[in-house]
């Protein structure tokens, strides 16, 4: 007789104990892979000199703006900072790669956002 409610009570148990997980935007991933590229932005245009634009200040305000929630506001940064550290691993100086990357990595972003406000804005 015990063991007939045991699976129940397993599920129940488990129903109670997992916490609730937030459902991201449907925005999330393309928000991430532009975190990505700001970040490798605001490594590669200071070793170029090629603006004067602040990538992290517009990250900061980019989250600002969108108000994640704690899980995403950390895979945002986690994105900006892996997009950063890609390319400081390989470059010291600005090369013709370097330059070439960061002509890419502008088309990408300016891509990306215009994506994200087109296809998610209000």
């Amino acid at each position: 007789m015990k063991l007939r409610f045991a699976p129940i009570a397993a599920a129940l148990c488990l129903t109670v104990v997992t916490p609730a997980l937030a459902i991201d935007p449907p925005y999330q991933p393309r928000m991430e892979r532009l975190a990505e590229i700001m970040g490798s932005l605001y490594f590669l245009q200071p070793l170029c000199q090629a603006g004067t634009e602040d990538w992290r200040a517009e990250m900061a305000e980019l989250i600002e703006l969108d108000e994640p929630d704690d899980d995403q506001r950390q895979r945002l940064a986690g994105a900006f900072n892996t997009g950063y550290t890609a390319y400081a691993r390989f470059h010291r100086a600005c090369t013709p790669s370097a330059r070439e990357a960061l002509t890419r990595l502008l088309t990408e972003a300016e891509r990306t956002a215009r994506e994200i406000h087109t296809r998610y804005a209000e």
